[in-house]
């Protein structure tokens, strides 16, 4: 009788807490309802769901392998987050705790989820860990994968920003820091107008990058700058370092320059009735000149050679702008001197019966900088007069049945179009089968003289430094005949409007148009000086 009165006392929870076996569990509990389970020896608690030990350490949990955080800033250190699945039976954990095997790096949380931070970034960890509670803490799990522990990019440690003294530019340095265990993807440069507000920031060549020129159109000139930079890597971009010094963007004009000297004129011929070679083009040169604002640069636009009687015609006169200076074209080889002259081009060499006969020189593609090309070789007949050279090609010899073509000349679009400057003349023409003279080269070369159904040769065209043509030999002999002026030179400067207003001085003749957000200055005649304000 006794013995059924306890069991009903136990099941229905009279006189303590029910108890029993695993199996005697109360079969409708609630939330909150206590069991003693003496199969286990630990109070249970009904959750709702199931019932959890409450009087026990918990069960030994499993361990997942660590995420890597990544994006966290490399002075902070990396960050791995792991996560514990709980054991089966035991008590709750009230906290979970996170080991690395190396460094004695560690972390606890409420939740099965836990960080460890402050990791030293770009470095493997192996991470173990446990669970506790109020009665106990579990044995150790097993190892977790290693995993590399990695952060945002060092911040550079920034350098200088430094002026140019020649040119539009800033140039600023840095030393780049540690990637935080990726590999760098972008080096960022920011700069800031007077140290406060922030322009386009521009990106550095390659990642190893230590240095970044800042060029006209990027930044105002004559405003003072400060200049941050940052780094980048697949976890993000770190912070800014620290300002450099202030540094003023330059105000120098770039100026793109085309400086064509004058051009050779052709020889001239005798009553002997020698053909002549046609003249030499004037150098051409081209490339840019930063230029200082309220200064002078002397300009001087190169004439061309004068034709002459009975010798070799005239050279051209030197161009010039600032340091640059293109020469003249060499005079055509004429009766009683033969050789071309040398110059920024050579001119072509007169024919004659007694051998052959050189053309002058020219500042060739050899020589630097490259102005212009030798003249072609004449000689072994009256005949074989040759053309002058011309800005990219020879003068070319006598072919047969007309003189030597002036050598070509090279086309610039400085102007907004391209135009052809620096042509060779064409060498004067025989009297063998009615030869013509030879076509001056392209960029204003002039045309030799013909013979038969005689015509006089022409020049070369002004303001594009073209040699003028050589004087054929006319029919019937006895005539003098002057080999034709060379062309006049030409001075051609562009800039950006915005970079200043040009002054022409006096003793020069030009005219200044625009070109989209460009001014472009053509000075044809003269010498004086030009400046920008």
């Amino acid at each position: 009788m006794e013995g059924g009165i306890m069991a009903d006392l136990r099941l229905s929870g009279l006189g303590g807490i029910p108890f029993g076996n695993t199996a005697a569990r109360p079969a409708n509990p609630v939330v909150g309802t206590v069991y003693y389970n003496g199969q286990l020896e630990i109070l249970e608690i009904y959750n709702g769901t199931q019932w959890v030990a409450s009087s026990a350490p918990p069960a030994t949990p499993s361990i997942a392998t660590p995420t890597d955080v990544g994006n966290v800033a490399f002075a902070s250190g990396g960050s791995l987050t792991t996560v514990f699945t709980p054991g089966s039976g035991g008590g709750t954990p009230s906290q979970y705790n996170a080991f690395t095997t190396s460094g004695g790096f560690s972390a606890s949380s409420s939740s099965t989820t836990v960080t460890i931070t402050g990791l030293t970034p770009a470095t493997s960890f192996t991470v173990y860990g446990n669970a506790q509670n109020n009665f106990g803490t579990t044995v150790n799990t097993g190892n977790a994968t290693a995993v590399t522990a990695t952060t945002l990019p060092q911040v550079p440690t920034i350098g200088t920003a430094t002026a140019s003294g020649s040119a539009n530019e800033v140039t600023v340095t840095w030393t780049n820091g540690a990637t935080g265990g990726k590999a760098l993807s972008a080096i960022t440069i920011t700069p800031f107008l007077n140290g406060t507000t922030a322009e386009t920031s521009r990106t550095a060549a390659t990642t190893s990058s230590t240095s970044y020129t800042f060029t006209e159109g990027q930044l105002t000139a004559g405003a003072a700058y400060t200049f941050k930079v940052k780094a980048t890597n697949a976890n993000g971009t770190c912070a800014d370092s620290t300002a450099t010094n202030s540094a003023t963007m330059p105000r120098f004009v770039s100026t793109e320059y085309l400086v064509v000297a004058g051009g050779g004129a052709g020889g001239g011929s005798t009553p002997t009735n020698v053909t002549c070679g046609g003249g030499g083009a004037g150098g051409f040169r081209t490339a840019t000149l930063n230029l200082s604002l309220s200064t002078n640069y002397t300009v001087t636009v190169g004439a061309g050679g004068a034709g002459v009687y009975v010798a070799a015609g005239s050279s051209g006169a030197n161009s010039v702008f600032s340091t640059i200076t293109s020469a003249g074209g060499g005079g055509g080889g004429g009766s009683g001197t033969y050789a071309g002259n040398s110059g920024g081009s050579g001119g072509g060499s007169a024919g004659w019966s007694s051998g052959t006969i050189a053309g002058g020189t020219g500042n060739t593609p050899s020589t630097s900088p490259s102005q212009g090309s030798n003249g072609g070789t004449g000689g072994g007949t009256y005949n074989n007069a040759a053309g002058g050279g011309g800005a990219s090609a020879v003068g070319q010899d006598y072919n047969g049945t007309a003189g030597g073509i002036g050598g070509a000349g090279r086309a610039s679009s400085i102007t907004g179009s391209s135009v052809t400057y620096a042509g060779g003349g064409g060498g004067g023409g025989g009297i063998t089968s009615g030869q013509l003279g030879g076509a001056g080269g392209a960029g204003g070369g002039g045309a030799g003289g013909n013979a038969v159904n005689p015509s006089q040769p022409t020049a070369g065209t002004e303001n594009r430094g073209g040699g003028g043509g050589g004087a054929g030999m006319l029919y019937p002999p006895g005539t003098n005949t002057t080999g034709a002026n060379g062309g006049s030179g030409v001075v051609i400067l562009r800039y950006l409007t915005a970079a200043g207003t040009i002054t022409i001085g006096a003793g020069l003749t030009g005219t200044t148009a625009t070109d989209g957000s460009y001014k472009v200055t053509t000075l044809t005649a003269g010498t004086g000086n030009v400046s920008w304000a």
